[in-house]
């Protein structure tokens, strides 16, 4: 019997091959995108999922509780890791881990950057980063070791077995020893290096990591089997406290998040995780639903609008003994093949998108056949799809009574007809939420671009503070000054577009012993002003004219923290270094915009060993000065490589995961509309096919087109229109609540629903303009013989 239905349906299949066209097309890039969004989908929740001992695996971060206000960040203190693990018995391992940075190596003739971070000695046995040479336990002890990638020791080295024990220059100053190598880390896992350098190494080229005050790196801790972490976090809570002396007014706490949770729970909200990645994987789990919910109203549209072609056929199998059972069965095998095909070419269709999908989104996604899940997965999705868009119109059409089919006397009652205009309505409110959305995002992403961030950020370049630039830096300043087109040079310990430090070890005039302070803490050198455009709000910049030594710029934030109103001139000591505030600086952006600005101290520190160098340049003359400045970094630089950054550049990776949001939203956004569109399509046929004896009576009593157009496309303008009004206050609430996860953002408009309106008008009434037209130019003198 199966193989009957299956063979009835192929042949009707077929026999409307405009149907099938629209219905297959339809459904085969409604499976396309749901399929795409569902494997990216998979891969955001699989990431840091391979970790043989993830469930005892957490972070550390700070909560700071301070009148009434509570809130957190992941920065800690850099002696925290062995500190926790000597004194908690439920911690069997920790480890501290710096920010990923780049730094040169050398080894033979090759010199080659290579991005890596400092890592305690536990590091490798907690996280599953497989060991190609060497012993977890030993190769991050001494602080001249190195642990480099398969990647890294085959660029040095040619291969595994060549590097382990082999000795590499690092930074022009300092010769490592390679004790292990490690397989290249896998695209599912959040940390991202080429090397790892021993915690002694960083606490021996970073003093302040012995201040408890001082805090910038992560904390990672590994629990013992069966400890429970409740009891661990309760245990840790007020640990800082042993350290640091007692604040009124402000209480700092120590808390743990699951480390496999935290690369889609990265934000907080009254210190706690809130959110984070995870809100672009529910939006898009949900986009992927509603992409597949649409193409299946096609699907039912579309055989509701043939039905009137098929209630022949129902009333002839209905006189001639079929049960309704049989009739759904053959509709449903209908459905079931033309999903089956539509999931053929939706996995084409994904096969040939892949390629472009990951590169818009950064991943490295792929289908893989060999896993039984995937067949079941895709089983589940053809299933499911053939059952929803076959549902109804089996359903209905095996309910039509077939005397008043055969005598030609069909009509179709209030509920179907409302239920139809439903799906539809439904449709286009999904499709405008989704334009809606699309606009706001796009709108953000355009007022973070041109969002004044209190510098100028164009025309700047950024050019790693290293090996003889550390001593030669005066000179090249001195030489690339001189060269047309740079406006002026400055340096700095981290780089204007994030500045992660900050510091608590600070006094000033008038300080309540017991208050609670934080600040963000920046070194630069000279001309740090006037490089970056700052705008000053009294005082002046650091000078050599000045003993500024010791000397402070501070923020307006920083300012009002402090209490003053006038900030120039007070006293100001930060770890014990007395000076005074020689500038303060009008509020600037050195975070994302999802952040507030933050109180900040600037220090003169004109001998740091690593950092940025910041070279302000002429618009249009950058081509000459890059290659100006490469020949000055040959000369006084000729071990590394000469490189340089683009601040405009570095300020957009911030908001990766909005761009990459952005793109999708229009896509998606477009072939929702395009879906939608032809199951409007599908319900104007159906108008027009049930209505073709009044048009033509209406044609030969002497109505015009127009007036019949008019007549044909009113109901599905007020369809659109109906749903413009369900979708405007969800997406507006829904949009609102998005953009208050920016410090800083756009504002919803009303014009930016009625964009989103105008736009689905025009798209619907183009679309239902082609067969309205067509319907009201058919001869009724046909049309009235047919009937």
């Amino acid at each position: 019997m199966i193989k009957n239905y299956l063979k009835i349906a192929w042949r009707n299949l077929v026999k409307s091959k405009t149907h099938t066209f629209i219905n297959v097309g339809g459904l085969s890039v409604g499976l396309a995108c749901s399929l795409l969004i569902l494997l990216w989908v998979q891969d955001e929740r699989g990431v840091d999922g391979f970790h043989a001992n993830g469930p005892q695996l957490y972070q550390v971060y700070e909560r700071n509780i301070q009148q009434g206000v509570t809130d957190a960040s992941y920065v800690t203190q850099g002696l925290l890791a062995d500190e926790l693990k000597k004194k908690v018995p439920e911690i069997q391992y920790a480890s501290g881990l710096e920010q990923n940075r780049s730094f040169t190596f050398e080894a033979g003739n090759k010199v080659l950057k290579m991005d890596g971070t400092y890592a305690g000695a536990d590091f490798l046995k907690m996280f599953s980063y497989p060991l190609l040479q060497g012993t977890p336990g030993s190769a991050l002890t001494a602080a001249n070791g190195l642990v480099i990638s398969r990647k890294m020791a085959e660029a040095f080295f040619g291969s595994v077995d060549n590097a382990i024990g082999k000795a590499i220059r690092y930074e022009n100053k300092d010769n490592l020893v390679v004790t292990a190598v490690f397989e290249n880390l896998p695209a599912n896992s959040s940390q991202q290096f080429d090397f790892l350098k021993s915690w002694k190494a960083f606490i021996i080229e970073n003093t302040w990591v012995n201040n408890w005050n001082s805090a910038s790196p992560a904390t990672y801790i590994q629990l013992r089997p069966g400890a429970d972490p409740h009891k661990a976090a309760a245990k840790i809570k007020d640990f800082l406290s042993l350290y640091r002396p007692a604040t009124t007014g402000l209480r700092t706490e120590l808390a743990l998040q699951p480390y496999t949770e935290k690369y889609l729970h990265s934000t907080f909200k009254n210190g706690i995780t809130d959110g984070g990645r995870i809100e672009y994987v529910s939006i898009f789990s949900l986009v992927a639903i509603v992409i597949l919910l649409i193409a299946c109203i096609n699907f039912m549209n579309l055989a509701t609008a043939r039905s009137i072609k098929r209630a022949r056929e129902v009333g002839v199998r209905k006189v001639m003994g079929a049960a309704r059972i049989s009739l759904i069965g053959q509709f449903m095998s209908e459905a079931l093949l033309l999903s089956f095909v539509s999931m053929i070419i939706a996995i084409m269709i994904v096969v040939l998108l892949l390629p472009e999908f990951n590169s818009i989104t950064g991943k490295q996604i792929a289908i893989q056949p060999g896993q039984p899940v995937f067949w079941l997965a895709l089983a589940g999705v053809l299933v499911l799809t053939g059952l929803l868009s076959g549902g109804y119109p089996a359903i209905f059409l095996s309910s039509l009574n077939p005397v008043q089919v055969l005598k030609g006397s069909l009509k179709f009652g209030r509920g179907a007809t409302f239920f139809r205009k439903g799906l539809v309505v439904f449709q286009f409110t999904l499709s405008i939420i989704l334009i809606i959305g699309t606009i706001v995002v796009s709108g953000q992403m355009n007022y973070i671009q041109n969002k004044n961030l209190g510098y100028n950020r164009e025309n700047l370049l950024y050019v790693p503070l290293e090996g003889d630039l550390i001593k030669n830096y005066d000179l090249f300043k001195n030489e690339a000054s001189k060269m047309p087109g740079v406006q002026s040079i400055s340096k700095m310990k981290e780089s204007p577009t994030v500045i992660g430090h900050s510091k608590s070890d600070i006094t000033w005039e008038g300080k309540d012993p017991n208050q609670p302070v934080s600040f963000s803490d920046a070194s630069v050198g000279y001309d740090f002003v006037k490089t970056m455009k700052l705008q000053l709000t009294g005082g002046r910049d650091f000078s050599k004219e000045f003993a500024d030594s010791a000397n402070y710029l501070v923020n307006e934030a920083a300012a009002k923290k402090m209490g003053y109103q006038d900030a120039v001139g007070r006293a100001l000591s930060l770890d014990d270094r007395k000076g005074q505030i020689v500038g303060v600086l009008k509020d600037f952006h050195f975070n994302s915009l999802h952040d507030a600005i933050a109180p900040l101290i600037i220090r003169l520190a004109d001998n740091q060993k690593w950092g940025t160098i910041l070279v302000r340049i002429e618009a249009g003359k950058t081509k000459q000065i890059i290659a100006g400045l490469e020949k000055i970094g040959r000369e006084l630089n000729p071990d590394f490589t000469f490189s340089y950054r683009f601040s405009d550049q570095e300020y957009a990776k911030l908001y990766n995961s909005e761009q990459v949001v952005n793109k999708l939203c229009n896509y998606f956004a477009s072939i929702g509309i395009f879906i939608s569109c032809l199951g409007l399509l599908g319900l104007v046929m159906f108008t027009a096919e049930q209505r073709v004896k009044e048009i033509s009576i209406r044609k030969v009593l002497g109505a015009r087109v127009s007036s019949l157009f008019a007549l044909l496309s009113s109901e599905f303008l007020i369809l659109v229109l109906i749903s413009l009004l369900i979708a405007s206050p969800v997406t507006w609430y829904t949009m609102s609540k998005w953009l208050q996860g920016f410090a800083y953002h756009t504002t919803m408009q009303w014009w930016m629903v009625g964009l989103a309106g105008g736009l689905i008008i025009l798209i619907a009434m183009a679309t239902v303009s082609f067969h309205a037209i067509k319907a009201a130019l058919v001869n009724p003198i046909k049309s009235l013989r047919s009937e």
